[in-house]
């Protein structure tokens, strides 16, 4: 029964993108697997792209499903695609093998790592953590829920070029933790010696708060390596250049802001929406209706606050060539001539 009504959640969030994902599903232009299906140099085409990648119905494809659609993007790319099938589904099967398969690898990946089960886990996780936010205990236990959630999605979606340790995974998952309890339990101090701050919105905002230092924390530590080493950027063309440090620092700083911004309508809004409504539903101030509440007006924001904020930033960056180190930009020049840009993977 659990298990059956754990589907029905996911179906009904799913619900709510469908509007979206019928804007996307237009006439299908001329494709080519290795590029995404629309235009990624505008909001509009990247918005398009992670509502379908994003889309928690990707979650109940069954193992078949998920074989049979890596079945075919595979036959496409060798040029043997099977007979008898449309564009749309030929891009239905891209999609799903994008979301269950890692891009370098062809991995399955571990299923609460995957971007299609962002909205449902970060429903669960955002909305208690909203929802009990008030004792210690509870501030230590869904911190850490939370945090431990984003350890398995950056674990899950690493990058295996460039590998981080066990160590440095471990650093990263403390300094994220620890700086989003210490954030929590001290905004929560200041806000229990105020009475007049207690029993308002500001308090509900800790939460949200402790998340945006934890961000801030997590991403410089888990990416630490391409920092120091730098990352691949390559010219118009798709072909490496060097690695820079600088492309890097802006990928994370990106990535960052992403992650904060994707955060924000769903530990924001609700608390909003929530004070208003128990004004004139005095019954959700039951802690147990009240946690419901706060995880389904959690949910419908994630739905469309996930895709809407992995599209803000182009997925593949750029900089200018006089933004790079002195020594990179004049090894470009010297070796590869006139190049004006050059483009990176800014990550998720």
């Amino acid at each position: 029964r659990g298990c059956a009504r754990s589907k029905q959640v996911l179906r009904s969030l799913a619900a709510l993108q469908v509007l979206s994902l019928r804007l996307a599903m237009e006439q299908t232009p001329p494709f080519d697997l290795a590029q995404p299906r629309w235009d990624q140099s505008t909001y509009i085409g990247r918005a398009k792209h992670f509502f379908t990648s994003t889309d928690p119905r990707n979650v109940l494809a069954s193992d078949a499903e998920l074989e049979h659609a890596k079945a075919v993007v595979q036959a496409y790319r060798n040029k043997a695609a099977p007979q008898g099938l449309t564009a749309d589904e030929i891009w239905r099967a891209k999609t799903l093998y994008d979301s269950a398969f890692h891009p370098q690898t062809g991995e399955k990946l571990f299923l609460p790592g995957r971007m299609s089960f962002q909205v449902p886990g970060n429903m669960i996780v955002t909305g208690c953590m909203m929802a009990f936010s008030r004792t210690t205990p509870a501030v230590f236990f869904w911190q850490w829920a939370n945090q431990s959630f984003n350890a398995v999605v950056n674990y899950t979606n690493r990058n295996p070029s460039a590998p981080v340790s066990d160590q440095d995974l471990m650093k990263a998952y403390v300094g994220a933790t620890s700086s989003a309890v210490a954030v929590a339990l001290g905004l929560n101090s200041l806000v229990k010696m105020s009475p007049r701050l207690s029993g308002s919105i500001v308090a509900r905002l800790v939460p949200w708060c402790a998340v945006a230092a934890a961000n801030c924390v997590n991403l410089p530590l888990m990416r630490q390596m391409e920092i120091k080493d730098g990352i691949f950027v390559q010219d118009k063309h798709g072909n490496d250049v060097g690695k820079s440090s600088i492309a890097a620092k802006k990928a994370i700083r990106e990535v960052v802001m992403s992650r904060i911004i994707m955060a924000t309508p769903g530990m924001v809004l609700p608390p909003v929406i929530l004070s208003r409504l128990e004004k004139r539903f005095p019954s959700l101030r039951n802690p147990r209706l009240n946690a419901v509440a706060t995880v389904a007006v959690c949910g419908l924001c994630l739905v469309f606050a996930t895709p809407l904020a992995c599209a803000i930033f182009p997925q593949m960056s750029s900089l200018a060539l006089d933004e790079l180190e002195p020594e990179l930009r004049e090894d470009i020049q010297k070796k590869y001539g006139h190049v004006d840009r050059v483009y990176f993977n800014k990550g998720l």
